[in-house]
């Protein structure tokens, strides 16, 4: 199964990721983090790499 991955170089902190899939990502410091990649069954997590405005994340 594929798990959300981050690239903090990119990332702007918008906090989008967060509110489609919360038990999956959370914003520290203005950035996104991948809390629990194995929590995607909760959430659509495709749907927060499509809406990513910066496309900071990715499937691996």
């Amino acid at each position: 199964m594929a798990t959300p991955k981050v690239d903090m170089d990119t990332c702007i902190g918008c906090g989008l990721c967060t509110e489609l899939c919360p038990k999956v990502f959370e914003l520290r410091d203005d950035k996104a983090w991948v809390t629990n990649g194995n929590a995607c069954d909760t959430c659509d997590c495709q749907q927060a790499v499509d809406s990513c405005p910066v496309t900071a994340i990715s499937m691996e």
